[in-house]
């Protein structure tokens, strides 16, 4: 599975950015998760067909969406602090009979793949 994310980059604290996704197959349950040196996975998001969820953490400055006429995925990332450092990756679920949550993109690697990341710095 492909998955190629862009859009990361250096930006001041309460500046936003907005993330993409590329993916070269539709896939129903896609994600966000993010990994800061030092500390593990956490989850940011996933859009299923019932819709987005995105992490407490976050839910109030960062919103996800997709196009899937383009099998695109995107993080509207708002309100940014350096807490929000870290590498970003598009992921996507591997098998349909696992969740599509934003806990189980944080704790089972396994059930996902993942792109290369993008970086996000916040200063």
């Amino acid at each position: 599975v492909q998955l190629v994310e862009s859009g990361g980059g250096s930006v001041q604290a309460g500046g936003s950015l907005t993330l993409s996704c590329e993916s070269l197959y539709s896939r129903q349950c896609m994600a966000w998760f993010r990994q800061a040196p030092g500390k593990g996975r956490e989850g940011v998001a996933v859009i299923d067909h019932d819709g987005p969820t995105v992490a407490d953490s976050v839910k109030d400055r960062f919103t996800v969406s997709r196009d899937n006429a383009k099998n695109s995925f995107y993080l509207q990332m708002n309100q940014l602090t350096p807490e929000d450092t870290a590498m970003y990756f598009c992921a996507a679920r591997k098998f349909a009979w696992t969740s599509c949550t934003v806990e189980d993109l944080g704790i089972n690697e396994d059930n996902w793949y993942r792109g290369q990341g993008t970086q996000v710095t916040v200063s």
